[in-house]
């Protein structure tokens, strides 16, 4: 039996001396709360050690987050100097990211870019939009474009510009087309999976110790409903 909570080398996308990247599987989550399970975090942190034959531990930087329904590319840092670096670099918008999702009900538009005000409720754990600023909202930005349709499913390409908790998912559902599997947001039942059909499929950067691009491309899952999109374009 597969250990599920466990990094192998099929999950790592790229690994260098500064970074290492991760293909998250949906259901992990990448730090503690309060479920208790193991986080990615301490997964990773246990392949490094492991592999390169640390007994007093490996550090490791948590420098984004996805969440845990979610699938696709988690970027960590090995170094304190590559933490600060990207930690800048996500606050200031230089992390180019592209997610996939899949919805049922046909976008209002085909492509446009969404802005909306987001008031996350801590206790519930959704996040509202809204057309206009509140007291206690945050800005919320992204770009999308629908790639194409297959199955009665659409697929939507999107760009987050801004990088707030439950964005695309509760901007997607603005535009009436809530993502698969996502009851939380108006999608009318949940996956006996505990996923929604979202995919952080590529984040692309200038690495921030060698200065090259870097483009970093996460597959589908291999789950039997994801494949059959993987003849589409990012």
């Amino acid at each position: 039996m597969i250990d599920f909570f466990k990094i192998t080398d099929a999950d790592v996308l790229y690994e260098d001396n500064h970074l290492i990247a991760i293909c998250k599987k949906p259901g992990w989550i990448v730090q503690e709360d309060e479920t208790g399970d193991m986080p990615m975090d301490e997964m990773v942190k246990a392949y490094i050690a492991q592999k390169y034959n640390k007994p007093n531990g490996a550090f490791l930087g948590v420098v984004h987050r996805i969440d845990r329904p979610v699938s696709g590319v988690i970027l960590f840092a090995k170094t304190s100097k590559a933490l600060e670096r990207i930690n800048k670099m996500f606050k200031e918008r230089d992390m180019h990211k592209t997610y996939w999702a899949l919805v049922r009900q046909q976008p209002k538009l085909m492509q446009g870019n969404l802005k909306h005000w987001l008031i996350k409720n801590p206790q519930k754990n959704i996040t509202t939009a809204y057309n206009t600023e509140l007291k206690g909202s945050q800005f919320a930005e992204l770009n999308f474009k629908v790639l194409g349709f297959l199955d009665d499913y659409y697929l939507i390409k999107v760009n987050p510009i801004t990088g707030r908790p439950h964005q695309i998912r509760v901007q997607l559902s603005t535009l009436g087309s809530p993502i698969v599997g996502d009851n939380k947001y108006g999608y009318p039942r949940g996956s006996k999976k505990g996923s929604i059909a979202l995919h952080a499929k590529q984040l692309q950067f200038i690495h921030p110790i060698k200065k090259e691009t870097i483009s970093i491309i996460a597959p589908l899952p291999n789950d039997g409903f994801w494949n059959k999109f993987e003849r589409f374009n990012i």
